[in-house]
């Protein structure tokens, strides 16, 4: 499987009017195939069986600067894998990409393959502190959505608790951001946060809960 022969296959099964109707939904100018994401995985699944790390690697990058949005998404589908060892060229790969994210989906699937290198590797989270000061709010934004597994624990042990106070303390900085998607980032995390931690989370929103947007205050508390 060579990185064009996957292009070609997502782009045989384009449907020109679920690509306008994408198109209109996402909101974002770039090509659009119509192709749905149940089709996407079918497609990366055979990918992963015919080919090694340092393959998917190669058409991962590939499809990512294509542009495409579904190409994107496959993208970080191929690279979404819990065990990969060394991990290190293809965490460098998806840091490449953070930069460009410019739309929801997109960034959330190359965080979801993110995260998991990023779990197993706290050391990132100094390179991933750096995103909270970006110019651009989607790579701020990334920095909490790659985070999210920190928010999944019930009995975290020490170290993973500091960390997750560490992301916390961006989460509060983040407050003062009027950018919507920076407030429902925060929101998503302490959402997450709070069906295992609901006392940190009501801290947190009694400490920052003045000054967050008012949908974002409620969309934290939701579980509360």
């Amino acid at each position: 499987m060579t990185p064009q022969q996957a292009l070609a296959q997502l782009e045989a099964l384009a449907e020109p009017v679920k690509a306008a109707e994408m198109a209109a939904y996402h909101k974002r100018e770039r090509p659009y195939l119509g192709v749905s994401n149940p089709q996407i995985d079918v497609l990366y699944k055979e990918w992963r069986k015919e080919t090694d790390i340092p393959q998917r690697i190669e058409i991962a990058a590939f499809l990512w600067d294509s542009n495409i949005h579904e190409a994107r998404i496959a993208a970080a589908k191929l690279l979404t894998q819990a065990r990969i060892n060394p991990d290190d060229a293809v965490w460098d790969e998806i840091c490449r990409w953070v930069p460009q994210f410019d739309a929801w989906a997109i960034a959330d699937h190359a965080c979801g393959a993110g995260a998991r290198r990023l779990f197993l590797n706290a050391k990132r989270l100094d390179q991933v502190e750096s995103w909270t000061e970006d110019e651009n709010f989607w790579v701020r934004r990334a920095a909490l959505v790659i985070t999210l597994p920190w928010t999944k624990s019930t009995h975290p042990k020490p170290a993973e608790l500091a960390q997750r106070e560490r992301i916390l303390s961006w989460a509060g900085e983040y407050v003062a951001d009027s950018e919507w998607f920076i407030q429902k980032s925060v929101s998503w995390w302490l959402r997450s946060l709070s069906k295992h931690d609901p006392d940190r989370v009501r801290h947190f929103l009694e400490t920052f809960g003045p000054a967050m947007k008012p949908f974002a205050r409620k969309d934290a508390a939701v579980y509360l």
